[in-house]
């Protein structure tokens, strides 16, 4: 059975992210379920919500048969309690009775709902229908809905709408989580919140029947409370809207996201493209291109939204990281793992260092990171030089905490480098200590790590925030694949026909029916030559010996040609063969959550034995396009690895951009797939094309 989501009729229309002030700041609040049984959900959750708050939210219990307990026996008695609509509805109860009181509460004039009980679509058919008919009620009603299945929402020191006891203990700050379930919501928030970044509201968002993390996102944009956002993904159903919602929000405030998925792999499509493109690599690729901070675990996450939600960097291709250690090891760890993150810590200029040099002890290592040995009185100094020099754009500092040689926040700010570029600080050291020069920093809005890794942590993502701005200013691409519309079935003369007229190049080739025209051809065409069984119904030429390589004499083509001769080729493909290179594959398909994309890697079926793709959104950027083979791990082999070739990022950046336009025009098309497109020293080559049809149906393809 199809699970619904509701879809706002000319009624309700404007159901927009303003509206979801109700839900999250709600000034009443009505509680159905309620209960004074200790640990009944109803009981639980108006504890919760009288414990959370500071008093000014009107709470309303609703329970049937609880008027002695002081509850009122309807949501509309409630309401003429309270003398106007109540804001939010907090539905306590069996699922099976939700609709009905979800109904009552929407014709009450309550704006706001949020359905804590599960059983419904995670449940089987039956919750199915249950969840549909939830979809259908917010539709025509307007009432916004949050959950089912849900712990619910929180926002420290103001509302607590949420069932877990211990949220009173997340500390208020400026970051949002938004959780596609209410336990991750509670889990990131305590993790945040015991490594002091406060959350000022947290979301769990559950089975997303009407509200959305798209939903969620759009309200934050305009919330200046908030300075950053955790989003954490396990599944997305409608792809566009997301990365629309991350590329607007993201342009104002940074994205932290976590994609949950990793082992999930996709069922292997016609093309290798579609073999590649797991839902979760494209989930993550395409949340990096739109805008977000992508990270691999919780604790990256928390790292990232220590510095981000603090300071930003200007969007930039590549900014400078100003190293500076008290400590030689601790500062060595924290290159590593910058240079590993490709981060750029550039040597500081002969300027700078010859400053440094009369700051320093002679045997530190000056040239960046910048080691001081034991911090001295010079260690201001130290830092106003290094963040002085031209290249450095940010810097990160790392010490152990030593109240009797420095204070590491007071440094910073006698030398006033916080004012000019961001500081990132890293201490380590006993706990007290580390508290105390950790308050010291926050009052100066410094970020602070507790150890290198998570100090290296920070800076890579407030690299990668600035890279990935930086990547979004080239806007949107242009539309301009000026190719006819391809006849289906296409066979590959076909297929590379297109590839010509969209300014990918191709071999010289002939298309030939007879023996005598084929040595026609051989004369012609540069030697040695392929020879091909030219057919659209054959996907996989080589394996039925329809493919012959370097021709170089009359008595090899006469050779091939019986052989094509006797698999029944109807006509033949010859064509001069390309020079050695590096082999890529280049596709774009339709992703069926995220419409078209754009797909890369290393040609060959060890592309697929390692995953090393790369993925971007059909409206990628020719600027985007152009750096999105530097994603591969084996992206050296691009750039004159031993002498060979090196890639014309512009070049591929074209073809990329070209693929993607053709495709976003042709809706009668599923998959373009170039593989191999080889590197050679005098460009790019496509050596085949593949074709894919919108009925499934693959109309070309060599293997």
């Amino acid at each position: 059975m199809t699970v619904l989501q509701s879809t706002p009729t000319a009624e309700n229309a404007g159901r927009g992210a303003g509206n979801l002030d109700p839900m999250f700041r709600p000034s009443s609040i009505a509680v159905f379920g309620a209960s004074t049984t200790p640990g009944k959900l109803g009981s639980v959750m108006l504890d919760a919500i009288g414990r959370g708050g500071d008093g000014s939210i009107a709470t309303f219990g609703i329970n049937p048969r609880g008027a002695d307990d002081g509850f009122h026996t309807s949501i509309e008695a409630a309401t003429d309690a309270h003398g106007a609509p109540i804001d939010l509805a907090v539905l306590c109860i069996p699922a099976a009775a939700t609709p009905v009181a979800l109904r009552d509460a929407a014709a009450c004039g309550v704006r706001a709902a949020l359905i804590c009980s599960g059983g419904f679509a995670e449940a089987g058919e039956q919750g199915v229908e249950l969840q549909n008919r939830l979809a259908s009620i917010t539709a025509e009603t307007g009432i916004r809905l949050l959950g089912p299945n849900t712990s619910g929402f929180f926002r420290p020191q103001e509302t607590t709408v949420s069932f877990v006891p211990t949220v009173e203990h997340i500390s208020s700050g400026t970051v949002a989580v938004v959780a596609a379930s209410g336990g991750m919501n509670h889990a990131l928030s305590f993790l945040l919140s015991e490594s002091g970044v406060g959350v000022g509201l947290g979301v769990g968002l559950g089975n997303s029947v009407d509200v959305t993390n798209v939903d969620v996102l759009r309200y934050l944009q305009h919330d200046e409370s908030i300075t950053a956002i955790a989003l954490h993904v396990e599944s997305v159903e409608d792809g566009r809207a997301l990365l629309s919602a991350i590329r607007d929000v993201s342009a104002v405030k940074p994205i932290v996201a976590i994609v949950v998925g990793r082992s999930d792999v996709s069922a292997f499509s016609e093309s290798h493209t579609g073999a590649l493109a797991t839902s979760w690599r494209t989930t993550r690729a395409l949340l990096t291109e739109a805008g977000a901070v992508v990270v691999d675990d919780e604790h990256h996450l928390v790292d990232a939204l220590a510095v981000l939600s603090r300071t930003r960097l200007p969007a930039s291709a590549s900014p400078g990281i100003g190293l500076v250690t008290a400590q030689a090891g601790p500062g060595l760890m924290v290159l590593d793992a910058l240079l590993g993150g490709c981060a750029n810590v550039p040597t500081l200029a002969d300027s700078t260092q010859a400053v440094l040099s009369d700051l320093l002890p002679p045997l530190t290592y000056q040239a960046n990171p910048v080691d001081t040995g034991r911090p001295a009185d010079t260690f201001a100094a130290v830092l106003r030089a290094t963040a002085s020099d031209p290249q450095v754009d940010a810097l990160a500092v790392y010490a152990l905490a030593e109240p009797d040689a420095i204070d590491l926040a007071s440094a910073v700010d006698e030398s006033g480098v916080h004012a000019t570029l961001p500081v990132v600080l890293g201490i380590g050291g006993p706990g007290d200590a580390v508290s105390s020069a950790t308050t010291s920093a926050a009052e100066l809005g410094l970020p602070v790590l507790g150890s290198p890794t998570s100090l290296a942590n920070g800076v890579r993502a407030l690299v990668d925030d600035a890279k990935i701005r930086h990547g979004r200013l080239g806007g949107t691409s242009s539309r301009t694949a000026n190719a006819p519309a391809l006849e289906l079935p296409v066979d590959e003369a076909a297929g590379k026909d297109l590839l010509d007229a969209l300014g990918i190049r191709t071999p010289d080739r002939r298309v030939v029916r007879t023996r005598s025209d084929a040595h026609r051809a051989f004369d012609e065409l540069e030697q040695p030559v392929a020879v091909k069984i030219l057919d659209a119904a054959v996907l996989h030429k080589t394996e039925i010996g329809g493919v012959h390589l370097f021709i170089r004499t009359e008595a090899e083509l006469d050779t091939a040609l019986d052989a094509l001769d006797a698999i029944g080729a109807p006509a033949y493909l010859v064509e001069s063969m390309a020079g050695p290179g590096v082999d890529l594959f280049l596709g774009v398909r339709r992703d069926a959550v995220f419409g078209p994309i754009v797909v890369a890697g290393l040609g060959g079926t060890a592309a697929e034995a390692i995953g090393d793709v790369a993925i971007r959104s059909g409206d990628v950027t020719l600027a985007a396009a152009t750096t999105m083979l530097d994603d591969l791990r084996t992206s050296a082999l691009l750039h004159g690895w031993r002498g060979g070739p090196s890639l014309d990022r512009d070049e591929f950046g074209r073809a990329a951009v070209a693929l993607a336009s053709y495709l976003v025009e042709h809706e009668e098309i599923d998959d373009l797939e170039i593989n191999p497109l080889r590197l050679t020293v005098d460009g790019l080559i496509a050596l085949d094309a593949v074709v894919v049809g919108s009925s499934r149906t693959a109309t070309e393809g060599v293997r």
